[in-house]
């Protein structure tokens, strides 16, 4: 049985905070971020002059699955499951999924909710694939979405905070990608032929860690990211994949999506992997890190670009306990 991607769109909620902004209210140096990070632009739901919450982790992964059901013409009677990855949901419970399918108006509806970083767009894609091939579905809503200003307080002075934490409110953003999958094609008719999923963080500390405010030790820090550690083991770690998948695939690939950690980190990623700038989709330069909806992002801009019988490789790294990730597909000819 094939399983295809039918449609895949993204939602980035309202203006572009850029580096000018950001060092504004954090107290970074604009300069140090562009050149450091290579980020330019980042999308947050907070208002980070007021600190007013505009948009929730459900509404704005509403707005990316209205968006592809849209233009894939469908409603909700013609979903069979929701499957959403995230690592920020709005509560414990009740889970996000629900509180999206109750805002599309999808009742009795199996929906699946996945905890997990970077990689979780392509745990949900294993996860979808996965009830198609049993047969029992034909069609699923897959969302990748993240919020990370939730856990930073738009009105709290961070000039002094640890730079491990600073730099989060540069690397980060928030946004939501949706994609339609099932077992007949149809939309964007891209044929799933790869796909790969590992945790290979055994005896490896992490390398990014999010805490619960619930915690009984508060003053742990919210955001912690090694960026040292990611820029030491997640070269390698996609280079993996990219070897991996590129032995199964008869015929050249003609796009890579490569992952999508910084605008600089992306770059020397690209280098590394010996890619070719002109067959790079890569967006995280404008978009921020936006976690479970960057390869969404990704998969949105290929629409512009892929023709028919070419290939696309798409590889995600998570650095929480560093799990590796990829999928290959192909644009199938009408």
């Amino acid at each position: 049985m094939t399983i295809y991607i039918n449609q895949c769109q993204h939602y980035l909620p309202n203006d572009p905070v850029d580096n000018s902004l950001l060092a504004e209210r954090f107290g970074l140096n604009a300069d140090w971020v562009s050149l450091f990070l290579g980020n330019r632009s980042r999308y947050f739901t907070t208002d980070l002059k007021t600190g007013e919450i505009k948009n929730s982790l459900a509404d704005i992964a509403t707005q990316a699955a209205q968006k592809a059901m849209e233009i894939e013409q469908i409603g909700c009677e013609d979903l069979d499951f929701i499957v959403m990855a995230t690592a920020t949901p709005d509560q414990l419970m009740p889970a996000t999924v629900n509180l999206v399918a109750e805002k599309l108006g999808a009742a009795n509806i199996a929906t699946f909710q996945l905890q997990s970083g970077c990689t979780g767009a392509m745990q949900a894609v294993s996860m979808a694939r996965a009830l198609l091939l049993s047969g029992e579905y034909r069609r699923g809503l897959i969302i990748g979405a993240d919020v990370c200003t939730k856990f930073i307080d738009p009105l709290k002075d961070y000039s002094q905070s640890e730079a491990n934490e600073q730099i989060n409110f540069a690397l980060f953003g928030d946004g939501a990608g949706a994609m339609i999958m099932s077992t007949q094609a149809t939309g964007l008719r891209w044929k799933l032929t790869q796909f790969e999923c590992h945790y290979t963080g055994l005896d490896l500390p992490p390398g990014q860690i999010v805490n619960w405010r619930g915690l009984r030790d508060s003053d742990d820090t919210m955001l912690m990211e090694d960026y040292k550690a990611i820029e030491k083991h997640v070269p390698g770690l996609a280079a993996e994949i990219l070897d991996s998948l590129s032995t199964q695939t008869a015929g050249e690939v003609d796009w890579y999506l490569p992952p999508q950690l910084s605008g600089r980190m992306t770059h020397n990623i690209i280098r590394h992997l010996g890619l070719k700038d002109d067959q790079v989709i890569s967006c995280v330069h404008e978009t921020g890190n936006n976690g479970n909806a960057l390869p969404f992002v990704q998969l949105s801009h290929l629409q512009d670009r892929i023709e028919d019988n070419q290939t696309a490789l798409l590889i995600a790294i998570e650095s929480s306990k560093w799990l590796k990730s990829g999928l290959v597909l192909e644009q199938e000819a009408i």
